[in-house]
């Protein structure tokens, strides 16, 4: 139906209608494209953020006398808190919007950058590094979100590009030190690495506060028809009007903590048993080879400070390679296939490291981690957030992605904390042979679990789901 003053105009309804018209579409126009690579940009930043302190690390602790548990709780502190602030950020996009989180996450990141950029002590560092989680923890939750409702159903499998902005930003990260190192600045290339974050996140600020458009899907959850009109007149050129609201979600109580229950009941609790399972199984993998990587890169490419962040980078290309095809692969066989096939050489892969670790020729020692990454990243690495962001509907899809991706992020701190402790007791072959049941849990799991967002003929937006909390719901 037409407004009568434009009677070009179609009229929106409700959350069904903005999605409905944003699939239709065979790709995105020009102005919607970029804004997709400018909320990208977010996790840029935040991969850019947590690989600055690890480049320049060394210099660190020798500059201000840091002591191994130090040096432990520096790495830990940012993956610990984005844990916290994972929900946290998802629970500030379903009440007020995807932008002002994204926007906050980059004030937020500037302050970290800066102050562990110019710290004189190992404890200014670690309120640095505390801030940096904050950034990374709610921008990561929102951005997946928005950028899923940002995208067409033929273009869902796009999502995965994140895994591959993932290892540009760590490789980006990697150049620019060599730069620094070239210059002679000596043990404080440290603060030149973390420092350079801030730029990026100043920068991205400008242009997400001056570019960024709300989500249209979440401003018709709240019944925001004529902003959400507008929005699709911005983003993608449409040419719609408010009208009535439909009532199928009038009723709907605002999102809050209190309805995280509704992640673990029908229809969304086998999407979240598989999102999480993705996420937590993919990052104690990488752990498994994460450890193993320096060991391959000073073996192969030398030990000096040069040739060895050289080697690292050669180590992230498989990730960009691997995070590009994901795109592809995810759509052509489905997310869930796409893990399973990833999990699977993972798991050989990481059998036959852990099994002839120390026997096996160089080049294999060096090409058996390198493909390792590949499929890594190409599979499982990209894909349990972008299920997470696909499989919830708008107004609940933060709430969902922060959740997930809090109880995902345990595998970090699992591979953090036990895989050193494990490998002190058994040694490094036989660890990375045991961790090898980790992709084949992963494995069984995507086997297990038929959901795949990308192969489901309903949008979860056009689900007519009652999202009261169970106390409420029968009262």
């Amino acid at each position: 139906m037409a407004s009568p003053s434009n009677p070009a105009a179609e009229t929106i309804s409700g959350v069904p209608h903005v999605v409905a018209l944003i699939n239709k579409l065979e790709r995105l126009p020009g102005k919607a494209n970029l804004l997709w690579y400018l909320i990208l940009g977010g996790l840029f930043l935040d991969a850019y953020s947590n690989a600055a302190l690890g480049a320049g690390l060394s210099p660190m602790v020798s500059e201000l006398g840091l002591t191994a548990t130090q040096v432990g709780l520096l790495t830990a502190t940012a993956p610990a808190i984005a844990i916290v602030f994972n929900p946290i950020g998802g629970w500030l996009a379903a009440r007020i919007g995807r932008v002002k989180p994204l926007l906050l996450a980059k004030v937020v990141a500037v302050a970290g950058a800066l102050l562990t950029a110019y710290a004189g002590s190992f404890e200014t560092v670690w309120c640095g590094r505390a801030l940096v989680g904050i950034a990374y923890g709610i921008d990561f939750a929102v951005a997946m979100a928005m950028l899923a409702e940002y995208t067409p159903t033929k273009l869902k499998g796009r999502l995965n590009l994140w895994q591959c902005v993932w290892y540009i930003a760590t490789t980006t990260n990697l150049a620019l030190t060599l730069v620094f190192f070239k210059f002679g600045i000596g043990t404080e290339i440290w603060r030149y690495s973390v420092g350079s974050a801030a730029v990026f996140a100043a920068v991205l600020l400008v242009l997400q506060l001056l570019f960024l458009v709300e989500s249209p899907a979440w401003l018709a959850s709240q019944g925001r028809l004529a902003d959400a009109a507008k929005s699709l007149r911005r983003i993608y050129g449409f040419n719609v009007v408010a009208g009535e609201r439909t009532e199928e979600r009038a009723e709907q109580p605002a999102i809050g903590f209190r309805h995280t229950g509704v992640l673990f009941r029908k229809p969304y609790l086998a999407r979240t048993m598989l999102s999480t399972m993705i996420s937590l199984t993919q990052s104690m993998q990488y752990f498994a080879i994460g450890w193993y990587l320096p060991v391959i890169s000073l073996a192969i490419f030398g030990d000096q400070f040069e040739t060895a962040t050289i080697g690292s980078m050669v180590f992230n290309a498989a990730g960009i390679i691997g995070g590009a095809v994901s795109a592809y692969i995810g759509r052509r066989m489905g997310l869930r296939l796409s893990s399973a096939v990833g999990y699977a050489m993972a798991f050989v892969l990481l059998l036959t490291l852990g099994l002839g670790f120390g026997n096996l020729p160089t080049l294999l020692s060096f090409a058996v981690p390198f493909l390792f990454i590949f499929f890594h990243s190409a599979g499982p690495g990209a894909n349990g957030k972008s299920i997470a962001a696909l499989s919830y509907r708008s107004d609940i899809r933060t709430l969902g992605t922060g959740i997930t991706g809090m109880l995902g992020s345990f595998g970090s701190v699992i591979g953090l904390y036990i895989f050193p402790l494990i490998k002190e007791s058994m040694g490094l072959g036989p660890t990375i042979a045991l961790l090898s049941a980790v992709p084949l849990l992963g494995l069984i799991t995507c086997l297990i679990i038929k959901w795949d967002p990308t192969r489901s003929s309903i949008d979860p937006d056009e689900e007519d789901i009652d999202l009261k909390p169970r106390a409420l719901a029968g009262s």
